[in-house]
């Protein structure tokens, strides 16, 4: 029996699917989040940086940029850089620390960025409308655990705690 119970054709079924359907809506998420960073002349970690700073609460470190990312230190200043080119940020030193670095995110720049997920976001939020309180609370839960868990396999990634075949072994 598994944790959730009995197995049975249907859960067995169902579990299949989920499994193809998963897959599909990954690679829909990175297709979507490429085509958003295509309109914008941007890199798609740059479009979900935007995303990210504009829940943050206000000015943050390159530092924090890098947690939010996961990238480095370094390909968080890289990734501050191209964002200041473009225009969307903006960076100065913390004043009562000089060797911290404060990111900024630009008001119009943002609200022009939040304008076009905004109009692109609506469908969504009508595809919402169709799911009663039930579904809806099982959506989030659902998204809620899935942030969760893709935190530690990406920590199990970095940490070279999964088998098979990495970037220095092309196998």
């Amino acid at each position: 029996m598994s944790p959730t119970g009995p197995r049975t054709g249907r859960r067995n079924r169902l579990l299949s699917e989920l499994s193809v359907a998963a897959r599909h809506y990954t690679a829909a998420y990175a297709l979507f989040n490429q085509a958003l960073a295509d309109h914008f002349g941007m890199h798609p970690t740059d479009v979900q940086c935007l995303n990210l700073l504009s829940l943050e609460s206000g000015r943050v470190t390159i530092g924090r940029v890098g947690e939010l990312t996961g990238l480095s230190t370094g390909a968080a200043t890289r990734l501050v850089d191209r964002l200041e080119r473009a225009g969307y940020v903006t960076r100065e030193r913390d004043p009562q620390d000089r060797r911290r670095v404060l990111v900024t995110t630009v008001p119009e720049r943002m609200a022009a960025f939040g304008q076009v997920w905004h109009e692109l976001s609506r469908a969504w939020w009508q595809m919402f409308e169709e799911y009663d309180e039930e579904h809806l609370d099982a959506l989030l839960t659902h998204m809620r655990r899935t942030v969760e868990l893709s935190a530690v396999q990406i920590a199990r990634l970095r940490a070279g705690d999964v088998s098979g075949p990495g970037p220095a072994d092309p196998g």
